[in-house]
């Protein structure tokens, strides 16, 4: 069996879609949903598992040691994934000690365990973005949710876990079955609609002198190649490690922008608007993913160059399909 969790969730139900085609179907779905009208529910419509578990009920199970299923791998995607939450209280439960409780149960059923790490753990980039072991405790989240990631991290190297199980520090991910996160959509995602039917994309004024508006980067991947790699990992069950999932190349606000336009037919409009005090005391002006250490793992593919897959993007976008 393989068991994900966050399997309603963005790249939770797109793992789902992905081991369906290959005809995995021995599959433990687990998340929460809110009630029959939770808009996740959408996500699980039409994947095919066996068993969907709450998550409350997935972890109770978990620390009696009642989750008696012989489990290949945990896909362990649940998390907040909120930037602006100032909930210190529900990231230690929700993000560090359920991943913790995962992790205790996958080392002593040895099932192999791959958990998504964050970007958010390098802070403001001032000591890069290279996934060597060595440097990940000194790296200074600037949010909860980085702190919640970054503290995990911590935890496997200090248990000197990190030959065990696999943890991949996801980068901007975008791409379909996002359109329920809210505030945390993507960009594509939250400006598809207004560009369609106002010819306009607003994008954060910069207010670092480095950078000119629009000029900001980041490194972008889409939702398809950061499931690849997470099959890679599950196919290659003796690498394991922190590993850094971007493309390793960083590129601008508007050369999104320039590729959502391009992608529906309209003439390039952009509107600079002020960036809400809560961030900007927060925010990645650059972020690029080192991805020596993936490629010298022997991943091999290439990555969606950027107005490729915000053109595969769209293709949902404009249909309300989910992957």
């Amino acid at each position: 069996m393989i068991v994900v969790t966050g399997a309603a969730g963005f790249i939770g139900s797109c793992l789902l879609a992905q081991l369906n085609s290959r005809g995995r179907y021995d599959l433990i779905a687990v998340d929460h949903l809110s009630g029959d009208d939770d808009p996740k529910r959408k996500n699980l419509a039409g994947k095919r598992y066996q068993r969907y578990y709450d998550k409350a009920e997935y972890l109770k199970l978990l620390k009696r040691d009642l989750f008696d299923f012989d489990v290949e791998c945990i896909l362990h995607m649940g998390a907040c994934s909120s930037t602006t939450l100032q909930d210190a209280d529900y990231f230690e439960k929700n993000n560090f000690e359920y991943t913790c409780t995962v992790a205790q149960w996958a080392l002593k059923n040895d099932a192999r365990l791959i958990y998504a790490s964050s970007a958010a753990t390098y802070g403001n980039g001032e000591l890069g973005y290279s996934d060597e072991e060595s440097l990940i405790p000194t790296l200074k989240p600037l949010n909860l949710y980085g702190e919640s990631k970054q503290k995990f991290d911590e935890w496997v190297l200090s248990q000197g876990l990190q030959g065990k199980m696999t943890g991949l520090k996801f980068f901007n991910v975008f791409g379909p079955n996002e359109y329920h996160k809210g505030d945390m959509k993507s960009v594509v995602s939250k400006a598809y609609d207004g560009v369609l039917s106002n010819g306009i994309m607003s994008l954060f004024k910069s207010y670092d002198p480095k950078y000119k508006d629009g000029e900001q980067m980041r490194d972008f991947i889409y939702v398809k190649d950061a499931v690849d790699v997470v099959m890679f990992f599950m196919d290659h069950p003796s690498i394991n490690g922190i590993f850094n999932l971007g493309t390793g190349q960083a590129r601008t606000w508007n050369d999104l922008a320039y590729a959502l336009f391009s992608a529906v037919g309209r003439t390039v409009n952009i509107e600079y608007i002020p960036m809400p005090e809560i961030l900007r005391g927060r925010y990645q002006y650059f972020t690029q993913a080192d991805m020596s250490k993936l490629r010298k793992a022997g991943y091999a593919k290439a990555f969606t160059p950027l107005e490729d897959a915000v053109r595969d993007y769209c293709g949902y976008l404009s249909t309300s399909r989910c992957w």
